[in-house]
């Protein structure tokens, strides 16, 4: 059994070998492995004491000691891939494709060679580097789109499918693709960074259930609507076909290069290493307000998110769905907005995870939830409770702005009763 992996960074505009992990029980464990993690020595003294981009985790600075965990460190099940890319991998692997956590340390060190942010496993990137796929090919937009055969074929002979990418979690199929300077579209890990030019995740769409295509149809529109609300949003979605399009936010091209920028779950913030994790609201906002740069515009944002969440209906909000941008400059701050879309509509029936103390069965008291978060973070009470007052005349001008952009009627009508009664209450806050 190989029980290490090394852990690269992208830090000062190259790839640097900067941790190994060791396990200490069984791999069969998987994310519940105990576990030891070391930065490497002349990557410490390089940058000693830094926890924004040049470290693994916020919460696990750059520094010579040994961190000994009981399970995976929670950095780590970021770069893990899950979902579509997960049981397609797994069968590449030869291994069960299963709930259970047997494959996620081989799943690692195969899978996360090229995931969202700035960490790679070093092995991973090898295993992907070594695909006998020949030389990088480009695919025009609706190639894409279309599924067509030879860019599946493509992606076959990389070790990918459209059923699936290893650098991506979620539940629909998703691939990163990156356009170059010749406006094609390649397969991210294939195209040299002084060619590209835009970072696409393209999300494609599932089956033929109509609720899950309703969900991906709206998903552009969503974000359209959150920035609407005042929430920060990426650069906009595009739509081809039934494939949604949207640009990356953790890579940014400066100085003829590309810039990748450290992406990390609320769920590494605070800890917790497993999967569906439910995280008291109150919770996340003090351990937001401990290590962003600008506390009350975090915090302030943190808020106004969960009141577009109640709004518009995502209920899909688990601490997975929230992240961390650390930039080289030493910022922290909340990422864009993803994953934001009428997860209400899901026919398995997603119940809100993350909740307020005072949520009220989805129904936050306002008042109460402010005094919360005073309580947690020590910011003041007012700018809080104005920031949700001013979002009052948004939440209730929602459904209007909706069918401005041509959506789905039945949903903007299911939707209209629940905005009035947010607005209302937004707008009686108070002190």
């Amino acid at each position: 059994m190989n029980n290490k992996c090394t852990i690269q960074v992208f830090v000062d505009g190259a790839w640097r070998d900067a941790a190994v992990i060791s396990l200490a029980g069984s791999e069969r464990l998987g994310w519940r492995a105990p576990t030891y993690t070391t930065y490497l020595a002349d990557y410490a003294l390089d940058h000693l004491g830094r926890h924004d981009a040049a470290a693994c985790g916020v919460r696990f600075p750059v520094s010579l000691e040994i961190d000994e965990q009981d399970t995976w460190p929670a950095w780590l099940v970021d770069v893990l891939p899950q979902g579509y890319g997960r049981r397609e991998l797994l069968r590449q692997l030869d291994l069960p494709v299963t709930a259970e956590a047997v494959g996620d340390w081989p799943l690692l060190r195969a899978g996360g060679g090229n995931p969202i942010g700035n960490l790679r496993i070093k092995e991973a990137w090898a295993w992907l580097s070594e695909r006998p796929a020949g030389p990088a090919r480009g695919f025009r937009f609706e190639d894409v789109a279309g599924r067509h055969e030879e860019f599946v074929e493509h992606l076959a002979a990389h070790g990918l499918f459209v059923a699936g990418s290893s650098g991506v979690q979620g539940e629909w199929p998703k691939i990163l693709l990156t356009e170059a300077d010749d406006g094609l579209l390649y397969l991210d890990h294939t195209l040299p960074d002084e060619r590209a030019r835009r970072h696409w995740l393209v999300k494609f769409h599932r089956g033929t259930d109509r609720d899950l295509q309703a969900i991906l149809r709206a998903e552009a529109d969503y974000m359209t609507l959150a920035r609407g609300l005042g929430l920060r949003v990426p650069g906009s979605l595009e739509t081809h076909g039934r494939t949604l399009f949207i640009p990356r936010f953790d890579r940014r091209l400066e100085g003829g290069g590309v810039q990748r920028i450290a992406q990390e779950s609320l769920a590494s913030l605070c800890g917790r290493a497993g999967f569906g994790v439910a995280i008291r609201h109150e919770d996340a906002c003090r351990a937001l307000a401990e290590v962003v740069s600008e506390p009350l515009t975090e915090i302030t944002e943190y808020l106004k998110r969960d009141v577009a969440n109640l709004a518009l209906g995502n209920k899909d909000n688990h601490a997975r769905n929230t992240a961390l941008a650390r930039h080289h400059d030493g910022h922290i701050a909340l990422t864009p907005v993803f994953d934001f879309a009428p997860m209400f509509l899901h026919p398995d029936g997603i119940a809100r995870q993350s909740r307020w103390q005072a949520d009220n069965g989805g129904q936050p008291d306002w008042q109460r939830v402010t005094d919360a978060v005073v309580a947690a973070t020590g910011l003041p009470a007012g700018p809080l409770r104005r920031a949700l007052m001013e979002m009052g005349a948004s939440v209730r001008a929602l459904p209007r702005r909706m069918t401005s952009l041509g959506m789905d009627p039945d949903l903007v009508e299911g939707l209209r009763p629940g905005t009035k009664n947010l607005a209302a209450q937004l707008e009686r806050l108070h002190g």
